[in-house]
């Protein structure tokens, strides 16, 4: 069986965004605004847990934004 496994991380100088999925379907991201991580799987789904994910993705946070602020040094703040 061939699936298709997504891990997205991304950050701005005001948000961030963490998220996993699985098949074209989201199945969990972090809410930085409320400090947990949100498992997105329908209640019919089997129970699935993601031990220690939040913590990393605010860990991600951080190296994504310290890249940032290289990038825009590095290439004198670019546009948008």
């Amino acid at each position: 069986v061939l699936h298709i496994d997504l891990a997205i991380t991304g950050c701005s100088d005001s948000d961030g965004l963490n998220m996993y999925g699985l098949d074209g379907e989201e199945m969990w991201y972090a809410d930085f605004n409320k400090g947990e991580g949100v498992v997105a799987l329908p209640p019919f789904a089997d129970p699935f847990t993601f031990p220690g994910f939040y913590e990393q993705a605010v860990g991600n946070q951080g190296v994504c934004k310290a890249n940032l602020a290289t990038s825009i040094k590095a290439y004198k703040n670019p546009e948008e």
